[in-house]
């Protein structure tokens, strides 16, 4: 049974499965998901508790040994597997799909993994733990959803606030969801239950966002203004290479100028997304680019992502950082662009 987040709550109101897998790439949602089993497990006589964290040269016998070891006292059992690489190997996975067969009542596996990538959602030992037990994927909210999010944590110590002042909390903890559950809470001490003020948060809100190269590619996608400026900055403050900086903007422009100029000839752009090998929740951003952007707008940013790479060489004069921002402006609503509509 797979399960999303929000619905593990109510799901443990109606029953308390022998096998849980908890995966994702958020290490909040994920500890949080953990405590709530952990806390409903001990309120059905799961006494007893042993952890087991896998690291090379683990010896999977100790899992099949834990399950076989019953406690003295008649309380049953939670065994807390933790798999940090999210690689259980070949032992590994006969081990959890023996166990898998054998679920008893008197033990409960938790089992938790990082972030997997479609391979490893297929692997035969995991599709035997979904079918066998209950997965939940923990995934960070995208930006657009954070406010809700935060929405939903003041609620539950009895604040809120206006959407202009939830917008502004996403703002500053954008992919740093641990950081934004640590802002909430001292929202909760330093001010009473009702509505907080926009002065109010503003004076208790760090600026704690966590950028990568992948929200620069979404803020490129998007054509968002404030989000790219923010990322690079941010990107530049935490010292991150230009080289890979470059490469990921340039990586983005090449695709959506070969799709362009498929559609400019009429070719089907689903085919031509396929192509490129843009697919799944990737697709939707490239697509609503490509509705704002000409040919003549990629191929100037492919020439001035040129530009930039000579001056990352050392060729030329300028501020790489400014280059970078004049770049991504091109692709940007309200820059040197041309709409062109996806057939």
């Amino acid at each position: 049974m797979q399960l999303k987040g929000e619905q593990l709550a109510a799901h443990l109101e109606r029953e308390l499965r022998p096998l849980y897998v908890l995966y994702g790439d958020e290490p909040l949602l994920v500890i949080e998901a953990a405590d709530t089993i952990r806390s409903k497990a001990r309120q059905q006589g799961y006494n007893e508790r042993e952890v087991l964290t896998v690291l090379p040269a683990f010896d999977w016998g100790l899992l099949l040994a834990a399950g076989g070891n019953l406690s003295l006292f008649g309380d049953r059992k939670l065994i807390d597997l933790r798999i940090p690489t999210g690689k259980p190997g070949k032992e590994g996975g006969a081990a959890l799909q023996q166990w898998c067969q054998h679920l008893s009542s008197d033990n409960l596996l938790l089992i938790t993994l990082p972030e997997l990538d479609w391979r490893e959602e297929k692997a035969v030992w995991f599709t035997t733990l979904v079918n066998a037990g209950v997965a939940i994927k923990l995934m960070a909210p995208p930006l657009a959803e954070l406010p809700g999010w935060i929405a939903g944590r003041l609620r539950r110590q009895q604040q809120s606030a206006d959407q202009e002042s939830l917008k502004f909390i996403a703002e500053r903890v954008e992919g740093n969801l641990l950081a934004a559950h640590q802002e909430i809470q001292k929202l909760g001490l330093l001010y009473p239950a009702g509505q907080l003020t926009a002065e109010q948060i503003r004076d208790a809100v760090l600026n704690v966002a966590r950028y990568d190269i992948d929200g620069l590619r979404e803020a490129l996608l998007s054509g968002d203004i404030g989000r790219l400026t923010r990322t690079l900055d941010g990107l530049m403050q935490e010292g991150e290479a230009p080289p890979l900086v470059l490469w990921a903007m340039s990586e983005e422009i090449r695709a959506l100028t070969t799709i362009r100029a498929g559609i400019d000839s009429g070719k089907a752009v689903d085919q031509l997304l396929k192509d490129a090998k843009v697919w799944g929740p990737r697709a939707i951003p490239v697509k609503k680019a490509l509705q704002r952007l000409t040919s003549t707008v990629l191929e100037a940013a492919l020439q001035h992502a040129g530009r930039i790479d000579r001056l990352a060489k050392g060729i030329g004069q300028g501020n790489i950082w400014e280059e970078f921002l004049r770049l991504g402006l091109r692709l940007c609503p309200g820059g040197p662009i041309r709409t062109g509509a996806v057939r």
